[in-house]
């Protein structure tokens, strides 16, 4: 069984009336919520099916980092950087740049479905001088790799975010500085095929996609007294 990609639609109507192109959503991936909510947020998951053979052309990658660029951020202190590296273009689809391959060596075992992304993105951020701005670059960082993700979505791409990689050996290749933290790795792509994908990864993602009821994560007056 696999992700069913007959959504009976090419497009999803904003709240605001634009459209957004999400094909590349299965039907059976869409968040099942109590009210609607933005199309692009519903049609969000994170499957590690990656299409080899296609890439992510500069626009997209370009609109995916603008969209981070333009995330909250505390203070104005705007503390995250991106290192992008790509696999594809002009010189195929197996072409991979030096840091796509450096990125691809650092991700540990259980991420190797990653290799066959279009684009991987590190995302890191500065963690300022004390505790405090520590704990907004997390913030940030956050922010920044949701809304990557959800540019991606309504362009009909697929973000897979992975903290599963070597931060030590991404600091050693990159030169990143101290103070600088190495969050995640972001997988950006296309949808793959699951007639010819991995079995275990094309089970991994039929899964059905679940969350807490509300009532179990949004308190009000005291932790644990459902909203």
């Amino acid at each position: 069984m696999s992700p069913n990609k007959d959504k009976g639609g090419a497009h999803l109507i904003f709240p605001a009336g634009n459209l957004a192109d999400v094909t590349d959503a299965p039907s059976d991936r869409l968040a099942n919520t109590s009210v609607p909510i933005h199309p692009p947020l519903a049609a969000r998951w994170s499957p590690r099916a990656f299409d080899a053979a296609a890439i992510v052309t500069s626009e997209q990658l370009t609109a995916v980092l603008e969209a981070a660029r333009w995330a909250a951020t505390w203070g104005q202190r705007q503390p995250v950087r991106f290192i992008v590296g790509r696999r594809g273009g002009q010189t195929g689809a197996d072409a991979a740049d030096e840091t796509f391959t450096t990125l691809a060596g650092l991700l540990k075992r259980g991420n190797s479905y990653a290799h066959a992304a279009s684009a991987l993105i590190l995302v890191c951020a500065d963690e300022g001088e004390d505790e405090r701005t520590a704990r907004y670059a997390a913030v940030d960082a956050g922010a920044a790799i949701a809304q990557l993700t959800i540019e991606a979505v309504s362009r009909g791409l697929i973000a897979h975010p992975m903290a599963g990689f070597d931060v030590d050996g991404a600091r050693a290749a990159f030169g990143v500085p101290d103070g600088v933290r190495p969050f995640a790795v972001v997988a950006l792509g296309h949808l793959g095929d699951y007639a010819t994908a991995d079995e275990a990864i094309a089970e991994r993602d039929s899964r059905p996609r679940e969350r807490l009821a509300l009532e179990q994560v949004a308190f009000t007056g005291r932790w644990g007294n459902p909203l």
